[in-house]
Order: structure tokens, then sequence, then C-alpha cells
């Protein structure tokens, strides 16, 4: 950013040098000569001579040292400016703007899972977690925070969203149509068992009564 400083002095020093080239004309044609002296710079910087020329001052090393800021006097400008009394009332005020936290999430969120994958393949890391979650204290707090009227209201609620969630209500149907075909087999086979049972108790029972009339049939033959 603080490399372009030059190029603008550049411009700005071309547009001075044709303003004053046209001293003599009146006040009412500034406006138009100075629309043309801009169309004109900006004409000559998109050509390849003008980029040329930018960077060759660009890389001069006096130009460098005289227009370029080192680094550490910008560090330390951004912290004296993020660290003052007004700087963190301009960061409160930005970070109570929805948008702009969204935004700001949006920017870093890729940072953010590059550092927590780094943190949790970590052993340091893991076994900080470990002790901390192992720490009495911790584990109190967590204990009053999932048995707080907050919180089951909250889980309450994502329960709810839950269920009348499209997705949900579809994996539900597969389960459920799933487990119906499952079962049809299961019934079609004590069915089959039953019936076949029945069937052989009513055969058993023919046999037991044609022996039995065969038995009284001789009886009266014997009698004549």
């Amino acid at each position: 950013m603080f490399r372009l400083i030059p190029a603008m002095m550049i411009c700005a020093s071309l547009l001075m040098l044709s303003s004053c080239g046209g001293g003599g004309n009146p006040t009412s044609g500034e406006e138009g000569n100075y629309d043309t002296t801009k169309k004109m710079v900006t004409d000559i910087l998109k050509t390849d001579e003008g980029k040329k020329a930018i960077t060759e001052v660009l890389s001069d090393e006096e130009m460098q040292k005289t227009y370029v800021i080192e680094g550490n006097t910008v560090k330390d400008s951004v912290n004296k400016a993020l660290t003052s009394e007004e700087g963190k009332k301009f960061w409160t005020k930005m970070f109570d703007d929805p948008k702009f936290v969204e935004s700001f999430s949006k920017t870093l969120q890729d940072q953010h899972k590059d550092v927590m994958k780094g943190l949790m393949s970590d052993s340091a890391f893991q076994k900080q977690m470990m002790e901390l979650f192992q720490n009495p204290e911790m584990t109190e707090q967590m204990v009053s925070a999932l048995k707080s009227q907050q919180f089951r209201e909250h889980l309450e609620k994502t329960v709810q969203e839950t269920m009348e969630s499209p997705m949900f209500k579809a994996q539900m149907s597969d389960i459920i149509l799933k487990a119906a075909e499952q079962m049809k087999p299961t019934q079609g086979s004590q069915g089959q068992g039953g019936g076949s049972g029945q069937g052989g108790g009513q055969g058993g029972q023919g046999g037991q009564g044609g022996g039995g009339g065969q038995g009284e049939g001789g009886g009266q033959g014997g009698g004549g």
C-alpha cells in the first residue's frame, strides 16, 4: 500500500505542471482543463511506457528510502491505534454491527479452522484440554450449565426444529418403511406355520374317528 505513495506523487506532479502551464486561461475553463489533464495522465499511466516509468521509480533505492515506511513504524502505529481508548471505542462500535461481525467472521473462518486443526493435533494442547475437563470446578460448571433452565429451553427448541425439518422427516419415513418391510416376511412365516399346525390337528381327529368305527363294526358281527 505504501509503495503507491510515489506513484500518487508523480500523478499529482503531472497535474500541477499541466495546470501551471495553462495559467493564462480564464477561470471558467479551469474545470475543463482539469478533466482533460486528468484523462491525459490516466491514459499515460495505462500505456507500457507509463507503467515502465513508474516501475523504475519504485525500484530506485533512494526513492524507497524516502517514501517507503518501515515495518516497525507501521506496526507501532497500528498497535497504538488498537490499544488507545478511541481505538477501543471504535472497534466496540464496529462489533456491535451484525453485518460487520458476519463479514469479519467469514474473512477469518479459514484461518480459525487452520488454527483449530493445528491445536487439535498438538499433544501439549490435548493434554491441557484433558486437564481442564478433569478439573472438578470445570466439571461442576458444565453440570450446572446443563441443568440450567436456559440450556433446557435451548435444547427443546433445537429438538423441535430438528423434528420439523424436512430432512429429518424424510429420514424418519425411510426408517419406518424399512422396518415395516423387515417385519412382513416374519409375519407371513408365522401365518404359514399356524395353518399347517391346524391342518395336522384336523387330520389326527379324522384318524381317531375312523378307528372307532371299525371297532364298533367288529363288535356287532361277533354278536350275530
